[in-house]
């Protein structure tokens, strides 16, 4: 999705306008997470830029998108540019943790 969203509609609140906005992307993400993963993908991760009223975009992590854009909101802008693209994502495996004895645990007497 590569939107420029008005943060001002005539006969509507700003906060709705921000939900509003907030509820697409949202939506967005939940379509494109129900979609068919390729061969040897493990999950689909989000390449998201966010830019105020047409300035440089900058990249932020899907989590950051709903601050930014009240970010926006509060800066008074009259309109954010939301990038939200699909990328494949691949799980990286944890290293086990070292198997020791806690210290203040003594050892069994034998």
């Amino acid at each position: 999705m590569k939107k420029t969203f008005p943060l001002h509609v005539p006969g509507k609140d700003d906060p709705r306008v921000v939900e509003a906005i907030k509820g697409d992307v949202r939506k967005y993400v939940k379509r494109e997470r129900r979609k068919a993963l390729p061969e040897g993908v493990d999950f689909w991760d989000f390449t998201c830029r966010v830019g105020q009223d047409g300035a440089e975009p900058e990249s932020k992590p899907l989590s950051a998108v709903g601050d930014a854009i009240d970010a926006a909101a509060k800066n008074h802008c009259a309109a954010v540019y939301l990038e939200i693209l699909a990328t494949p994502g691949h799980r990286i495996p944890r290293t086990p943790a070292p198997a020791t004895a806690p210290a203040d645990v003594a050892p069994p007497d034998a």
